[in-house]
């Protein structure tokens, strides 16, 4: 079992930035991969990004790339996203999920484990 604690959410004007945390228990997360996933009021679960177990390889939403980065460190079995450049439509409850699995993944249903989330508003 893996548990998974988000944090860093709040209120961010746009064009600003905002770093969230992801903290992995019960298990090390080396050797998974790991993603982060977010849900606005009235749309379905989207992918953000994801990193596979090394670290080396991260794929982006087409909405995100380029201001958004995501990374790990497995020593402290945690995962990090920056957000740079906010948009309003970057509102939404942030995810962070681990696969059982080594290779990057941008499926939802790939992912085991989900954290609760952490509400990210961007205001305009």
């Amino acid at each position: 079992q893996v548990q998974l604690v988000e944090s860093g959410g709040g209120l961010v004007q746009a064009g600003g930035s905002r770093a969230l945390s992801c903290a992995a228990s019960g298990r090390s997360i080396s050797g998974l991969s790991m993603g982060w996933f977010r849900q606005a009021p009235g749309k379905e679960r989207e992918f953000v990004a994801t990193i596979n177990w090394r670290g080396n390889i991260k794929y982006y939403g087409a909405s995100v790339k380029g201001r958004f980065t995501i990374s790990r460190d497995n020593a402290k079995n945690s995962m990090y996203l920056q957000m740079n450049s906010l948009k309003p439509e970057d509102t939404a409850v942030y995810y962070c999920a681990v696969a059982l699995q080594s290779d990057a993944d941008l499926r939802t249903s790939r992912y085991d484990y989900w954290g609760q989330g952490t509400q990210v508003t961007v205001s305009s």
